[in-house]
């Protein structure tokens, strides 16, 4: 073949991924084979035929783009049209953006794309919908490859939804851990149809196959989920399933309840005692909300009165109580252009002072669970730490309600003491640990937490027990770094007297001890450190353990597993919020292989666009692109 044209060049010296050859044509970037045996005929034809080849001539026709620099700084560079780049950008929008798959077939867009770029070809419904599925499937395989490689244990956490146009139930699992730069990352795994019913024996098996499919059943941390019996009933199957072997401390710590659906039971209990006293706002917004002519009167008292309308009345829902929070934190601000409409409008009566005066007793108090659930609901930093505090801190406040004078504010405390001591009596133990792993707060705090929860008394022994599973968490991670290290040298038999000899010099020369010395050590050396400053400043604890915790080997393999943990299942149940936009009315007809690839592209894609895990997604380019230099010369690669 002559150089004009050419598309294929000098060939490696070593075998590509699978020993398969290809050649990329330099036109339009089509992929054939470039094996030995079968010539170059097709690559003469392809050629001929090349759209791109036919329509430029062999000179590719190069054009002049504005384009902005890092620097943010204009320059003029050379553009050539890629075909496949701008389908990936179509399909790409699509997912983001949530458009549907006809939007292909539509004129007007047809119409639009062809004035922007006369060049591409567009595709149909069909071919989108197989482009999303490659797209989703390599980055299923890229993902995959990024987890292997990260030597650590996976929190999971999941829920289950059902479509309500297709009555079909779905289940989101996402998985949550600590890269190697020591960045948190969560990635949803799987959202997958699960057919009914939906008992523990289903739901394990769907979870199980899933941790199967990602290569992590044998790296589970823990798994969070909602409160239910049958939630309770799968960690018992799912624990069978995994084996103690392959489990922290053979599947002791392995359940995590959401602690933002038990701040939801506690409050809603709290809630049904004065759901009367507030009854009176409820009616006074309800009200004015009730058709546009009253409501633009309000907006004309609030005018008048000089009362700047920040936010818009909303009405709540009477079976969530963030609703309510959010209608009474509205209303309150506004009550002087409720005083004034009583005056304008005979038919309404407005509230008492002495219901104002308890709805904004009510406000405050529900503001704090409010501003919990939002804390304890991230999915960018660590939760772990941050949680028994804050339980702790719960307690206190609901106890000191006991003391009011308004005795609905004492039985709405007697209510949440209750449901509180159902659940959280008896702290999650990896809880207390991750408290200990807080350089800032350590047995300190966990001590302080246990005096004001359970008493002087009592408060050794919980902390007692805190320590004692810590150590044995290091005995648990000593022995996998023992048995890494046994693999990696080829076993003891081969090593001689004159060997271990000289293995003993060095390690005397570094005054390095045997493992489980050396975590006792670690351990006792961490805590007899002073505590960092506790103040207000932002606190970067996973950074602290990247630098700092080098010298605790082993506890910081500990601390980069536990402070993954979330203590809520909100990363999963967002992923619903998305599919019910997906599965709208006019595209219930989404099969659950094609809802699934949308779902996780679209998370997978969004992680890419987000500063914050800008990271994560590079090195799973880096993957890609090692794996192409590792078969690839001159344009010449393997697939």
């Amino acid at each position: 073949m002559s150089d004009k044209g050419r598309a294929v060049v000098t060939r490696k010296s070593h075998t590509g991924v699978d020993g398969v050859w290809k050649a990329r044509c330099k036109h339009c970037t089509r992929k054939l084979s470039a094996t030995s045996r079968n010539g170059t005929s097709h690559l003469k034809t392809h050629l001929k035929n090349c759209y791109y080849n036919k329509k430029k001539g062999v000179k590719i026709q190069t054009n002049l783009r504005f384009a902005t620099t890092p620097k943010g700084q204009v320059a003029v560079e050379n553009y050539v049209f890629n075909q496949d780049v701008a389908r990936r950008a179509l399909y790409t929008m699509i997912i983001l953006h949530e458009y549907p798959l006809s939007i292909v077939d539509h004129h007007g867009f047809r119409k639009f794309v062809s004035a922007l770029q006369p060049l591409f070809k567009m595709g149909t419904r069909n071919t989108i919908r197989r482009d999303i599925i490659s797209f989703y499937e390599g980055e299923k395989r890229k993902a995959r490859i990024f987890l292997q490689k990260t030597e650590c244990r996976v929190a999971i956490t999941t829920d289950l939804w059902t479509a309500d146009n297709q009555k079909r139930g779905y289940m989101a699992v996402t998985g949550h851990f600590i890269d190697d730069s020591w960045t948190l990352k969560s990635c949803i795994l799987r959202f997958m149809y699960v057919p009914c019913p939906h008992t523990a024996e289903v739901i394990c098996d769907a979870l199980h196959k899933c941790l199967q499919n990602w290569d992590l059943d044998r790296r589970v941390s823990t798994v969070t989920l909602d409160n239910c019996s049958t939630n309770d009933s799968m960690v018992g199957l799912m624990e069978t399933r995994l084996g103690a072997a392959h489990m922290l401390l053979k599947g002791e710590v392995l359940h995590m309840r959401c602690c933002a659906h038990i701040l939801n039971l506690i409050v809603k209990d709290g809630m049904e005692v004065i759901k009367n006293s507030v009854a009176a706002i409820r009616l006074a917004v309800a009200y004015w909300v009730a058709t546009p002519k009253r409501y633009e009167k309000f907006e004309k008292t609030a005018l008048d009165e000089n009362v700047e309308l920040e936010r818009k009345l909303n009405l709540d829902c009477k079976t969530r109580w963030n609703s309510t929070y959010i209608m009474l934190s509205i209303a309150i601000p506004y009550r002087k252009v409720f005083e004034r409409l009583s005056d304008l409008d005979k038919n309404w009566v407005c509230p008492t002072d002495e219901e104002w005066n308890f709805a904004n007793i009510v406000c405050d108090k529900l503001k704090i669970f409010y501003e919990l659930t939002e804390l304890f609901s991230g999915t960018k930093y660590v939760t772990a730490n941050l949680f028994f505090p804050k339980v702790c801190e719960i307690k206190l406040k609901i106890n000191s309600w006991g003391h009011d004078e308004d005795k609905i504010i004492r039985d709405m405390s007697a209510a949440m003491i209750e449901k509180y001591d159902k659940y959280w009596a008896d702290i999650h133990g990896l809880m207390a640990i991750a408290v200990i792993l807080d350089p800032r707060l350590k047995m300190t705090m966990l001590h302080a937490c246990y005096i004001a929860l359970f008493g002087e008394e009592s408060a050794g022994k919980y902390v007692t027990e805190a320590h004692e599973l810590l150590t044995k968490l290091m005995k648990h991670y000593q022995v996998k770094e023992r048995e890494f290290v046994g693999t990696s040298t080829g076993g003891a038999s081969s090593v001689s007297a004159t060997e271990v000899l000289s293995i003993f010099n060095a390690l005397a020369a570094t005054k390095k001890t045997t493992t489980f010395v050396r975590s006792k050590n670690e351990l006792d050396r961490y805590l007899e450190e002073e505590t960092l400053p506790h103040d207000a400043g932002h606190f970067d604890i996973l950074g602290w353990w990247k630098l700092e915790g080098t010298r605790y080997p082993t506890l910081r393999m500990v601390a980069r597993d536990i402070l993954a943990i979330p203590i809520t299942t909100v990363a999963s149940e967002s992923a619903f919020s998305t599919s019910g936009r997906l599965l709208s009315d006019h595209r219930s007809r989404l099969t659950p292989k094609m809802l699934e690839a949308l779902m996780c592209s679209q998370s997978w894609l969004r992680h890419t666009l987000e500063g914050h895990d800008n990271s994560f997604w590079s090195c799973l380019e880096d993957i890609e692109e090692d794996m192409k230099e590792e078969s690839c010369v001159s344009g010449v690669y393997s697939e």
